[in-house]
């Protein structure tokens, strides 16, 4: 298992967001691996956090690449995002669904469940596995830290799909495939609405 080169999360954020795929996150002793994400294009991007520029809450996201950008969702769900792109550019992969891969006795303390397919399969049981919250929030994920991001060499297969939860962006931003998954995992959300990847529009 090595950490992720330094330049990873400089490429477009599509592009990161399906390299994500099958990779694995640690935070302390909770290790897991990424099997749905979603791109977020800055502040073109009308589903976007950075859709009205920079602000206090997303300053993150207009960071250098690599770090973690995370945010608190209704007042109730931490979620986990990974900075990519230029700086100044606003954009970001949500961490939608993980499998874990050690810590077990840990995550079972905090989601206060036992595992099953779908254990970790949403943003906010993502979080909530590995112990984040706001102060988390800035974190650099490619160099040494207690948060981190690794490849063991994994090749996930892809699927693809519209993201979820974005009713308020307008119709084109909608209805763009910039939600991506590992067809070879069960801890995936909302799997009739993906099908193989074919591009990124």
């Amino acid at each position: 298992m090595r950490r992720l080169r330094p330049n990873f999360c400089s490429a477009p954020v599509v592009e990161v967001a399906r390299g994500l795929l099958g990779k694995l996150i640690q935070h302390k002793e909770v290790l897991v691996r990424i099997t749905e994400v979603e791109a977020y294009a800055g502040s073109k991007d009308s589903a976007s956090h950075a859709r009205f520029g920079l602000t206090s809450r997303n300053a993150v996201m207009f960071g250098p690449p690599g770090h973690a950008y995370v945010y608190l969702c209704y007042g109730i769900h931490h979620m986990l995002n990974v900075v990519a792109e230029a700086e100044g550019r606003g954009a970001a992969v949500l961490i939608r669904s993980v499998e874990l891969v050690s810590g077990v006795e840990l995550v079972e303390q905090r989601r206060r469940q036992s595992p099953s397919p779908k254990w970790l399969a949403g943003p906010g049981k993502v979080a909530e596995a590995l112990g984040l919250n706001r102060s988390h929030n800035g974190i650099p994920m490619l160099s040494p830290s207690e948060l981190g991001l690794f490849d063991d060499g994994r090749v996930p297969r892809l699927v693809a799909g519209a993201r979820v939860g974005i009713d308020y962006a307008k119709r084109p931003d909608r209805t763009r495939r910039w939600r991506f998954a590992d067809a070879n995992s069960a801890s995936v959300t909302f799997e009739r609405k993906l099908t193989p990847n074919r591009g990124s529009r």
